[in-house]
C-alpha cells in the first residue's frame, strides 16, 4: 500500500459516475449510473478487506514522492496478519514481544490505509451532493466549468481536514518504526519514515487543495 497524500486523483476517477443525481429524467441512464456507483462501493469494500487480510508490504508502504527512491534496493518485506515478518519470502525469527510490535505497527498502517479509502469514498459522496438535479443545469455547468469548480470547492471544504488528520497520524507511525528498528534489527532498512515525510504529507495535501 503506497501512501497517497490527497484524495483528488481518486475523485477524478469517479467523476464519470457522478451525474446520477441529474439522471432522473432518463430511467435507463439512472439505472446504469446506480450500477456504476454500486461497483465503486464493491471495489472500495474489497480494498478494505484486502488491507485487513493481505500481507502488508513494508518496503512499499508510506512512500512520499521520490524521497526514498533508493529504498527500492532493499528486498521485499512484509508483515502477515499473524505477525510474522518475512524478507524476500523468508521468515525472520522473532520472539513474542517482537511479534506484538509488528502487529501493532501493521494495525497502524492499515488504519491509515482505511482512512485513505474513507477519504476517497467521502470525496465521491460530497461531489455527488454538489451536482445539480437538473440535467440542463448539469450540462451548462459542465460546459462552463462551473461544475468542476463547484465539486472541487465542496471536496476541498469537506475533505481537506480529513486529509490533514491522516497526516497527523504519521508521527505515531514513525515512533513505531523506530522502536521496531531497535528491537528487530532486520526491520531497520524499512524504518524510513522521518519528519521530512510528515512535513511532505501536510505540504502535499495543502498544495493539492490550494491549487484548486
Amino acid at each position: 500500500m503506497k501512501m497517497q497524500t490527497h484524495a483528488l486523483p481518486l475523485l477524478l476517477c469517479l467523476l464519470p459516475v457522478l451525474p446520477a443525481q441529474a439522471a432522473g429524467t432518463d430511467p435507463r441512464l439512472a439505472s446504469e449510473l446506480d450500477e456504476a456507483r454500486a461497483e465503486v462501493r464493491v471495489e472500495l469494500d474489497q480494498a478494505r478487506q484486502a488491507l485487513k487480510t493481505d500481507n502488508l508490504r513494508v518496503d512499499e508502504s508510506l512512500r512520499f514522492g521520490d524521497r526514498h527512491a533508493g529504498s527500492a534496493d532493499v528486498p521485499p518485506a512484509e508483515i502477515t496478519p499473524q505477525g510474522d515478518f518475512r524478507i524476500d519470502g523468508e521468515e525472520v525469527a522473532i520472539d513474542p514481544s517482537q511479534r506484538n510490535a509488528l502487529l501493532a505497527y501493521r494495525d497502524q498502517v492499515i488504519e491509515i490505509g482505511m482512512a485513505g479509502i474513507d477519504i476517497g469514498e467521502r470525496s465521491a459522496r460530497v461531489a455527488l451532493e454538489a451536482v445539480d438535479t437538473s440535467m440542463a443545469a448539469l450540462l451548462f455547468n459542465a460546459m462552463s466549468g462551473r461544475l468542476e469548480r463547484r465539486i472541487e470547492k465542496a471536496v476541498r471544504e469537506d475533505v481537506e481536514p480529513a486529509v490533514a488528520a491522516l497526516c497527523d497520524k504519521l508521527p505515531a507511525v514513525m515512533a513505531s518504526q523506530q522502536a521496531l528498528a531497535l528491537s528487530l534489527p532486520a526491520f531497520q532498512p524499512y524504518a524510513t519514515l522521518d519528519a521530512d515525510d510528515i512535513d511532505a504529507c501536510h505540504r502535499g495535501a495543502h498544495d493539492a487543495f490550494a491549487a484548486r
